[in-house]
């Protein structure tokens, strides 16, 4: 068997690579393909239409300044298209007004998602108010508030600040404490294309959602029809079975 030899340097900035838990990572912070992925998944979290892989290599976008400094004309020239750089440009401009709930996912902050945000916005108004104390009452767990904290003196002071957007959460954010009920689903949804999007519908409803049928759960919806063992045992349970979500 030939024996698989693995890479010492980074084979985008040619950085040397350091070994964390049997995984090789490149610690350049200014690495190209670090960079452009950050820039595509901040893309694609603030629904950015338009700035794909292709795109941001034509434009040539090193880093989240660029993006809301490029001038229309440099826009134009790229895509050798006045209809798409216009469009692109309403699409950038149009992210700039966006709550801090949805923001801090963008940046690629470990553990830092949507639930955690969530979380933290559910306390905090402004990104300055977000502190230790702050991270400890929004409920995040060490990792993930050693992480948020890393990141605003590492990155969001050191030039993250200065982009163009409020860094405020304008509307509040309730968190989800389950006041309706504790609703379990099982098997394939009719009325929502993915689980995710029904737990964020159930959830904005006041519902807490839970994967396993738990002792606490008080609804379970089933809209495959078929008698599963999970159906079986909220049936024996008592738990109220809806065959149709949007009815809850």
């Amino acid at each position: 068997m030939k024996q698989i030899i693995p890479p010492t340097t980074c084979p985008s900035c040619m950085t040397q690579l350091e070994w964390v838990k049997d995984q090789l990572y490149c610690n350049n912070s200014n690495c190209l393909g670090k960079t452009s992925k950050k820039i595509e998944h901040f893309a694609k979290t603030l629904k950015i239409k338009g700035l794909g892989p292709r795109t941001v290599e034509r434009l040539q976008i090193l880093d989240l300044h660029d993006l809301y400094e490029l001038p229309l004309e440099i826009m134009i020239e790229a895509l050798q298209s006045e209809k798409l750089a216009v469009k692109l440009s309403r699409e950038i401009e149009s992210s700039k007004v966006v709550d801090l709930v949805e923001l801090l996912p963008a940046f690629s902050i470990k553990l830092i998602g949507n639930t955690a945000s969530r979380k933290i916005c559910s306390i905090v108004k402004h990104i300055d108010d977000i502190n230790e104390d702050t991270c400890s009452k929004a409920g995040l767990g060490p990792a993930a508030t050693e992480n948020l904290l890393d990141w605003l003196i590492e990155e969001f002071t050191n030039g993250y600040d200065r982009l163009p957007f409020s860094w405020k959460q304008r509307e509040a954010l309730v968190t989800n404490t389950g006041t309706k009920g504790v609703v379990c689903i099982t098997g394939k949804l009719k009325s929502y294309k993915t689980k995710a999007a029904a737990k964020q519908y159930l959830e904005t409803m006041g519902y807490l959602v839970k994967s396993s049928l738990t002792k606490d759960v008080t609804i379970l919806v089933n809209e495959s029809g078929i008698e599963s063992a999970k159906t079986q045992a909220a049936r024996d349970k008592g738990v109220l079975i809806i065959t149709n979500l949007k009815e809850i």
